[in-house]
């Protein structure tokens, strides 16, 4: 199975990706030192995220995945980084 999925931050950010070969215990490929700014030590002490499936499907090619993916992260503008952690595509503000 593929699927795209969001993550969603104790701060409300977003990060959307995917994961072409469907692991339960994958949560994505955000820069980490982007998410680290944004909660200080006390807070990274208990972090809590909840990982949500989007979309998913047994027969799309890699290719139409990732299509897919961008068509979330431009919906859902998680590559503003007012609203989320995804670096591309490019945020256009």
């Amino acid at each position: 199975m593929k699927i795209i999925y969001r993550i969603t931050y104790p701060n409300g950010k977003i990060y959307v990706g995917k994961d072409l070969v469907y692991n339960i215990n994958y949560f994505g490929s955000a820069d980490y030192k982007l998410i680290e700014k944004d909660f200080p030590w006390e807070q990274q002490l208990r972090f809590t995220i909840t990982k949500e499936i989007l979309w998913y499907t047994d027969n799309a090619l890699d290719s139409e995945v990732n299509l897919k993916e961008v068509e979330y992260i431009s919906a859902s503008k998680s590559n503003d980084p007012a609203v989320g952690y995804n670096k591309l595509p490019k945020f256009k503000g």
